[in-house]
């Protein structure tokens, strides 16, 4: 077996269901999972049809590029969304959702000659960054983003003489689980660093669709890079439809940006055997064509956060996110040891909601762990269902 393998720890839910372990949740009341950031909006129907109608494309070998009529789609969206046009033939290659092109990127894009190789994460970060670095020989380098700093990632804190290792940076905005968006000068930061320092970035959007002000949608790597005046040398985006569209099971997203990193991917992936259903190709260029239903679910959530954040604000702490569907709250007696493992679990165990305690979703860096007495609240669920969990919650935390 590969012993790089043994690197990898267990994953935030198989976490959660050890701590869970043994615990017979409150019978009075009915269960609420707001610990995975699962879409629980119903699928729009034109998706599904699109689906269905397009399953005579199954008993074809599907080409691992794409069809043309997909990457034409994602190139107008693009085009609508960034402002960016991208050659659909060269700069977007569409993948398996968002998590398995995060994963596999790093797999391509590390050279193994190199003596040392480093991959820089956010943290707390999205699992799969940590797990893609290790599986590629890489060592991670977490940068801590916290409460005090903005939830911004400082990479004035890396050392000089680590920056020759750096092949990748994972960046994620907006950023799971602080909701935090980048700004220009953010991103003007880390592009003079990958030029300097000669990495990719691979910037995480998969939550880029869901924020709170009408018109003013979080800035993207590829508007950033446009408005710097730059092209996309250096930087690959990552975007999906599972958040944006609620098609978690379709599996469905695109890469795009530097022509030269989509070739070497295209290479690695034609081997790697994953091209995407016909099927699932075709429902996929009418989501990417379609915004009516994505007003629609931004609505829903915007409904949710504005009910929610009022009967948690004097139980919780925590700011108003920039974007996406996470609270990334601390909880109260947060600066002690375990205090989000013991806030999940009791919550759990008296009222039947469930949470994902931050430090699950974090490593320890420069002698802390940034998630510690945090919690992350994904209000995937109805409106219902989030305001009962959040009464809940203040009820938990203020017992009568």
């Amino acid at each position: 077996m590969n012993p790089r393998l043994n690197q990898l720890q267990p994953y935030p839910f198989q976490k959660l269901r050890e701590l869970f372990a043994g615990i017979t949740p409150s019978a009075a009341f009915s269960a609420i999972n707001l610990s995975i950031g699962e879409p629980k909006h119903a699928t729009p129907q034109f998706i599904k049809d699109a689906l269905t109608n397009n399953l005579h494309g199954l008993s074809n070998y599907p080409v691992t590029q794409g069809s043309e009529a997909l990457r034409e789609a994602i190139a107008d969206w693009c085009l609508m969304r960034y402002g960016v046009d991208l050659d659909p033939a060269t700069q977007i290659l569409p993948v398996n959702g968002s998590r398995e092109a995060l994963f596999s990127f790093a797999q391509a894009i590390i050279d193994p000659s190199k003596h040392v190789k480093r991959v820089l994460s956010p943290n707390p970060f999205y699992q799969i960054y940590e797990g893609a670095a290790l599986l590629a020989g890489a060592k991670p380098y977490f940068l801590n983003t916290l409460p005090e700093n903005g939830y911004r990632c400082d990479f004035t804190a890396i050392p000089e003489d680590l920056w020759e290792g750096v092949q990748l940076a994972y960046v994620c905005s907006p950023g799971n689980p602080t909701g935090k968006v980048m700004s220009l000068d953010d991103w003007r930061e880390i592009f003079a660093l990958a030029d300097r320092h000669d990495f990719i970035i691979a910037s995480d959007e998969c939550y880029s669709e869901i924020y709170f002000q009408t018109g003013q949608p979080p800035l993207g790597a590829l508007t950033a890079a446009k408005q710097l005046g730059r092209g996309q040398e250096r930087l690959v985006i990552f975007n999906s439809l599972s958040k944006r569209s609620n098609v978690p099971g379709l599996r469905s997203g695109f890469v795009a940006g530097d022509a030269e990193a989509i070739r070497q991917f295209l290479l690695y992936r034609t081997y790697h055997g994953s091209a995407m259903n016909p099927a699932v190709q075709a429902a996929s260029a009418a989501a990417w064509r379609d915004e009516d239903h994505v007003l629609e679910n931004r609505r829903m959530y915007r409904e949710k956060f504005a009910a929610v954040m009022p009967l948690l604000q004097d139980v919780l702490q925590f700011a108003e996110p920039d974007a996406a569907f996470y609270l990334w709250a601390k909880v109260p007696g947060g600066d002690v040891a375990n205090s989000d493992t013991a806030f999940a679990r009791d919550l759990y165990r008296d009222k039947h909601v469930t949470v994902l305690p931050g430090s699950y979703l974090a490593r320890d860096a420069k002698g802390i762990n940034p998630g510690q007495g945090f919690i992350r609240i994904a209000l995937v669920d109805g409106l219902e269902q989030c305001v009962e969990a959040a009464r809940r919650i203040v009820d938990f935390c203020h017992p009568h």
